[in-house]
């Protein structure tokens, strides 16, 4: 009786990690709050939605129940089988990239053809393949790790996967993409144990190459142009930096008030996806931007230290996928908080957790499932538990 219920004490020890759930919730609570507000004004002009000003509340409400639901499936999930079924997900990307570019398919909004009509909704696979391809550098790294110091056995194969994922993307064309899963490709390798002198290659591989895409695109050189000067053309090429440079300045230490943004009146453009830290900005201030800073650099600190502990289990494929889901939500955060700030030229980049958009919502909150059972995992083998 006594051996039971200790067994039974320590089985209910293992549990997950309540603070990065709690963080996770509150920066998906808070960027429902902010969608909403940031939306209002875009609604009730649209035609096309009625006049109805509750449009992206709804919709939003939505993407978060499916995401949620989803991330408490992928929860229950063992981290084995995702680092089984890592090639075949990773597979499904690519093919979804594909489709995504074949004419009558793939959806033209703006430009760029990056969605896939699903009736009710949109879904991007640029976003899935944000996960898929953190799985698949993660089981590769592991499967490869004997020759990862051979430029030919361990770096050339994942290179030609890489450009073929970056080619897709820049079909679409999208370059923000493009770069978050290089950074989180790089950023597995590196951390898997790549030869030194090929990283370093590597990074001036994409240095240059970047620059290249920059420099032979004249929408991309606009873009820069825009960034280095937004107030010599602030109705052209420096729109969209200089209304979030004003929403930033009037929201000031305390913010107008949650609501009382003027910037988000039409006047900043993609005020619900892009430039959502703009209006939270205006409305809340410099704490209001501070704190979502500090909540997502928590979820990038707490990853690293779940895959230290991952790496003390000898799980190599979780601590890897633990750094490379930690990559992701800093370096895209990163990027969007650089843009709205002025630091970064525009790029169509959404805020990861916060802004609108079902695909990005259910990416976003698969991962920080992925993350919680890596931990939850860790806890129950530092307890003697199976994993």
């Amino acid at each position: 009786m006594m051996a039971t219920m200790l067994n039974r004490d320590r089985i209910n020890s293992a549990i997950y990690d309540q603070a990065l759930l709690w963080v996770v919730l509150i920066l998906l609570g808070l960027g429902l709050v902010m969608v909403y507000s940031s939306s209002i004004a875009i609604a009730e002009a649209d035609k096309v939605l009625r006049y109805n000003s509750s449009y992206y509340l709804v919709r939003q409400s939505i993407f978060l129940l499916v995401g949620i639901t989803t991330a408490f499936v992928a929860f229950n999930i063992p981290i084995a089988w995702w680092q089984k079924m890592a090639p075949y997900l990773f597979l499904i990307g690519l093919a979804l990239l594909i489709l995504v570019l074949i004419p009558g398919i793939g959806r033209v909004v703006g430009g760029s053809r990056r969605w896939l009509s699903l009736f009710v909704i949109n879904l991007q696979p640029s976003e899935l393949m944000k996960l898929f391809a953190a799985m698949y550098v993660a089981d590769y790294t592991v499967r490869k790790a004997a020759v990862m110091d051979s430029f030919t056995k361990g770096f050339m194969p994942m290179l030609m996967v890489m450009l073929l994922v970056g080619g897709l993307l820049l079909r679409e064309p999208d370059f923000g993409a493009f770069a978050v899963i290089a950074a989180i490709s790089i950023s597995i390798l590196w951390l898997g144990g790549i030869n030194a002198r090929i990283f370093v290659g590597l990074i001036i591989l994409l240095v240059v190459g970047f620059v290249f895409l920059i420099w032979s695109s004249p929408y991309r050189l606009e873009r820069v142009i825009g960034f280095m000067d937004p107030w010599a053309d602030p109705f052209g090429k420096g729109y969209q930096l200089s209304h979030a440079l004003i929403a930033f300045g009037r929201g000031e230490w305390l913010g107008v008030g949650l609501g009382a943004s003027v910037e988000k009146l039409l006047y900043l453009p993609e005020a619900h996806t892009d430039f959502l830290l703009a209006v939270i900005a205006e409305e809340l201030g410099f704490v209001g931007v501070s704190l979502v800073i500090a909540l997502f650099a928590w979820i990038v600190i707490r990853a690293f230290r779940i895959a230290k502990e991952a790496i003390e289990n000898e799980r190599y494929f979780a601590a890897l996928l633990a750094q490379g889901l930690g990559v992701w939500i800093g370096v895209q955060s990163i990027i969007n908080m650089g843009v709205n700030m002025g630091l970064l030229p525009t790029k169509g980049l959404t805020l990861p957790l916060m802004s609108f958009g079902g695909s990005g919502i259910l990416a976003n909150c698969i991962a920080m499932a992925i993350l919680l059972r890596i931990d939850f995992e860790n806890r129950r083998l530092q307890k003697g538990l199976p994993a």
